[in-house]
């Protein structure tokens, strides 16, 4: 999964872009806050799940959501 495509999808959940400091965009919800990398290549396995994990989403909601495919 892109990383851009990570940010939208937090975005229709409700987090926002904070700021953005070079190539990280701080993003929060609430009182949680979540720091995305945004590089020009996809996001690794484990970072993708730790990033999700920390959104309080997890796989099954996301396939669940008939978006699988951007779980590798």
């Amino acid at each position: 999964m892109r990383c851009k495509e990570l940010v939208k999808l937090l975005e229709k959940q409700g987090w926002e872009i904070k700021r953005i400091k070079g190539s990280h965009y701080y993003m929060g919800r609430d009182t949680q806050t979540l720091t995305v990398p945004v590089h020009n290549n996809d996001l690794a396995k484990g970072m993708l799940n730790a990033l999700l994990k920390q959104a309080g989403l997890k796989q099954e909601t996301w396939h669940e959501k008939n978006i699988s495919r951007y779980i590798p």
